[in-house]
C-alpha cells in the first residue's frame, strides 16, 4: 500500500507505476506476489521461529521439515529463468523485500540475497546493505530467546563479512 499511497504527490515520472517493472507491487503480478508472500511468511519467516524456539524435539521436527520444504520451493522458483535475477524477474518486488533467508547450501537463494545486499545501482541505492544491522539482530534474538533468564548473554560473533561478496 505505501508503495503507491502517496504517488499523487509525486511527478508522474517518479510514481511507482512508472518505475521499471511497475514498482514493488506491479499490477500484473499482485496476486502472485501476495500468494508468495503468504506462504513464505508462514513456512519461512515464521517457520524459523517455530523451529528455533521449539521446546520439544517433536515440535522442532514438526516445524523444521516444512521450513526446509519451503526453502526447496524457493530454490526451485529461482531456477526458472523468468524468476531471475530477482524472485519475479528483472525487477525487485515486495516479495524480495519480505523474504529474509541466508542459506549457503541453496545456491540460487544464496546468489539472490547476495545480489540484493551488494546492489549499489540506481535500483536500490544500496538500501539493503545500508539498512541491515547484523549486530542488532544477533543481540535482539539472543535477548528474546533468554528473556526469562538472568544469565549473562554472549552475542555470537558470526562470520566476517556478514554476507560473502558476489
Amino acid at each position: 500500500m505505501l508503495a503507491t499511497e502517496f504517488d499523487q504527490l509525486l511527478p508522474a515520472a517518479q510514481r511507482e507505476a512508472h518505475q521499471p517493472g511497475g514498482g514493488p507491487d506491479p499490477v500484473g503480478l499482485h496476486a502472485e506476489i501476495d500468494a508468495f508472500n503468504a506462504w513464505t511468511y508462514d513456512r519461512i519467516s515464521n517457520g524459523v521461529y517455530k523451529a528455533g524456539f521449539a521446546t520439544t524435539q517433536s515440535a522442532y521436527e514438526a516445524n523444521s521439515y516444512p521450513l526446509f520444504e519451503a526453502l526447496d520451493r524457493v530454490e526451485a522458483h529461482l531456477a526458472d529463468p523468468s524468476h531471475q535475477p530477482y524472485l519475479f524477474g528483472e525487477h525487485i518486488t515486495e516479495a524480495d523485500c519480505h523474504l529474509k533467508m541466508i542459506r549457503h547450501d541453496y545456491p540460487r537463494i544464496d546468489r539472490w540475497y547476495r545480489r540484493l545486499y551488494y546492489d549499489e545501482s540506481e535500483l536500490t541505492h544500496g538500501a539493503f546493505r545500508k539498512t541491515t544491522f547484523f549486530d542488532i539482530y544477533k543481540s535482539g534474538y539472543l535477548k528474546a530467546r533468554h528473556k526469562s533468564s538472568n544469565a549473562n548473554l554472549i552475542v555470537p560473533a558470526g562470520p566476517s563479512p556478514d554476507i560473502l561478496p558476489l
